[in-house]
């Protein structure tokens, strides 16, 4: 069983897929993550991005990562052209890794893109995060020593969270970590309760 895991930035995607890291029948994959690696490691993936970026998308064999932000945040076809490189290899790349993991009682896909990159159709249920914009928008910048004006502006790339919660099963306000250990521990016994009847 495939559940999605997904949110805007800033709204604690990577620390949600933490508290369901702690149990031991699930296996986490964290699409963020694994995009990076293979932007580093694919052949396929440097060569095409080479061809639509240009030479300058790597340094000594490393994606350049401030390099390709730059011009993807602020030109949506750019944005699109590189998910169209990276999101069918991550999707292979998945696909393996389920295979591995056939032991477990279910798998946590998290990407922030779940539904804009069409992911959301391969998974059995999904699960959003959520919390206040004010919130976010000081995650952020603090993480990532941004602007609000850039935090906003990646936002905008981004499905709003109204539109992904309409189509999610479940549903994670996560402004205060006891509350939300507490919502992960009712999503994980309701999950691996529907397998005894799957």
């Amino acid at each position: 069983m495939i559940i999605g895991l997904t949110g805007g930035i800033g709204s604690g995607k990577t620390t949600v897929a933490k508290l369901f890291e702690a149990f031991n029948n699930v296996a986490i994959y964290i699409a963020d993550v694994e995009a990076k690696l293979l932007m580093n490691t694919s052949k396929i993936i440097k060569e095409k991005l080479v061809n639509e970026f240009g030479e300058q998308s790597y340094i000594n064999d490393t994606l350049h990562r401030k390099f390709i932000s730059d011009i993807v945040f602020k030109d949506a076809s750019k944005l699109a052209a590189l998910n169209a490189i990276v999101h069918p290899e991550v999707k292979k790349h998945f696909k393996n890794f389920v295979e591995k993991n056939t032991d477990k009682a279910y798998i946590i896909y998290e990407n922030a893109i779940l539904f804009e990159s069409k992911s959301n159709l391969f998974c059995d249920f999904i699960i959003t995060v959520y919390a206040d914009i004010n919130i976010k928008i000081k995650r952020v910048t603090l993480r990532d020593t941004v602007s609000k004006e850039e935090v906003i502006s990646r936002m905008q790339n981004q499905w709003n969270d109204e539109k992904k919660l309409l189509q999610s099963n479940y549903i994670i306000c996560n402004e205060n970590l006891n509350e939300t250990k507490n919502i992960v521990n009712s999503i994980h016994n309701i999950l691996t309760n529907k397998l005894r009847y799957v």
